[in-house]
């Protein structure tokens, strides 16, 4: 199992008062997100659990695009990945970042 781990600073604090949320099924194939309200201010962790290796650059680059457009300060987000595509995985942080969203 490959462990990737990525720290950014969000442009800022994601609004909401959720103190988690999960979205998806890794035994589905797919992968599941937990997303905890952890880390102070804009700070952003995400730590990726991939049996798939080769792809670092990939998962940097759905990390970066999801922080540039959701600002998700104060979260530590945690994925367990089951294969899923890019596209899959970047859903699957919207639809994370929208329920800590929610009020």
């Amino acid at each position: 199992m490959l462990t990737l781990t990525f720290n950014h600073t969000a442009r800022q604090r994601l609004p909401g008062t959720k103190a988690h949320a999960i979205i998806g099924v890794v035994a589905s194939g797919n992968l599941e997100v937990l997303l905890e309200r952890l880390l102070p201010g804009s700070d952003c962790e995400v730590v990726i659990a991939t049996p798939v290796k080769g792809f670092d650059e990939t998962w940097k680059a759905v990390v970066d695009e999801f922080v540039e457009r959701c600002s998700p300060g104060g979260l530590r987000i945690s994925i367990n990945d089951g294969g899923a595509r890019p596209d899959t995985v970047f859903l699957r942080l919207l639809q994370g970042s929208a329920l800590m969203d929610a009020q």
